[in-house]
């Protein structure tokens, strides 16, 4: 198998279904919902953060999450430059995991991480398919 990004985008169309590109989307409207609710929340994401304050400049990781969550979900959800979007995600993602292990352990959010994070993994890997703008404008040529 080909392993370069051409490789990949070429086994992923060949395979794609409409169930993978809906789970994409789903994937940036819960990426749009957890921004948000950073920005409306930002005091809970204070407290969540606070084991590692220390180590991470709080405004900036603040800006950071909010805004890669809001952009990398709207273009997650269009399929546009999804694995760029999704590379941006992936730090985020693995401090949300982790911070479960430094600070106080919840299994919900845990879980919703993990979970999160492998679908970002995964589209990382895989590609937006075919009902994407990337597909779209890949055509175009």
């Amino acid at each position: 198998m080909d392993t370069s990004v051409k490789g990949l985008n070429k086994w992923a169309n060949a395979h794609s279904t409409i169930w993978f590109d809906t789970l994409r989307i789903l994937l940036g409207v819960f990426l749009i919902y957890k921004g948000a609710y950073f920005i409306s929340n930002s005091r809970d994401f204070e407290d969540l953060i606070a084991p590692v304050s220390n180590f991470l400049g709080g405004m900036l990781t603040f800006h950071y999450i909010a805004s890669a969550h809001i952009m990398g979900g709207i273009m997650i959800i269009f399929g546009l430059l999804t694995r760029w979007a999704l590379i941006a995600q992936l730090p985020i993602l693995l401090g949300a995991v982790l911070i479960n292990f430094i600070g106080e352990m919840n299994a919900m959010n845990l879980l919703v991480a993990t979970v999160t994070l492998a679908l970002s993994v995964f589209y990382t890997i895989y590609g937006s398919g075919k009902h994407s703008a990337d597909y779209y404008f890949k055509m175009q040529k």
